[in-house]
């Protein structure tokens, strides 16, 4: 009989030691110590992309900036996460081009991953992080839902829940004029890449 499986150490660490961990060295850090990163499955990753393909289309007109996740955004000092897209809205200041993150974007968008841990982790403990470091609009958009819902940080420094949608068009996304976000579309893309993936044997 094998032994049981033992939890991996807790790895210390300052956020600059975060932030020079290699870039394929996954984990975020939350109160001094690498946590491990969400577990990302195929449907997340077609609705990550899908979401950088429109904001960066619209982006360009708007004089936007989008970014894919591994950025790493140093939240607080010991905090560090890393979003699954950012985007800095024209006018806002841009981040530096290498090293973590101190420049709050203007948005970030966490898409819900199936375990409770994971959106226990976007849903509260990332709401909390991303308001304290003034990240003006926070996106959770939760595939197994089929939900989107956009936040907006108030003069209090706490989100309101600004939109909420499962369906339809979004014609007026709060901070980015002229995108629209057409969320069937959204969710026919997800299913049809799901029809096309391999059954599972679990």
């Amino acid at each position: 009989m094998g032994q049981p499986a033992t939890a991996a150490p807790l790895r210390a660490m300052t956020l600059e030691d975060w932030g020079a961990l290699p870039e394929d060295e996954a984990g975020e850090l939350v109160d001094g110590v690498l946590e491990d990163d969400e577990m990302a499955g195929w449907a997340h990753e077609v609705v990550v992309t899908w979401l950088i393909a429109v904001l960066a289309g619209w982006a360009k007109s708007a004089r936007a900036r989008v970014a894919a996740s591994d950025a790493k955004l140093g939240v607080s000092a010991q905090r560090g996460r890393k979003g699954d897209v950012l985007v800095y809205l024209a006018g806002d200041r841009r981040p530096p081009g290498h090293g973590i993150i101190r420049v709050p974007p203007s948005i970030v968008v966490e898409v819900v991953s199936p375990s409770p841990t994971d959106a226990r982790r976007d849903r509260i403990q990332k709401l909390d992080d991303y308001a304290a470091f003034g990240v003006r609009w926070y996106w959770i958009v939760d595939p197994q839902l089929r939900t989107v819902e956009i936040f907006e940080l108030g003069a209090d420094g706490r989100y309101a829940r600004a939109i909420g949608a499962s369906e339809g068009r979004l014609a007026h996304v709060p901070g980015c004029v002229g995108l629209e976000l057409d969320v069937d579309a959204m969710w026919a893309d997800l299913d049809a890449a799901l029809a096309e993936a391999e059954p599972t044997n679990e």
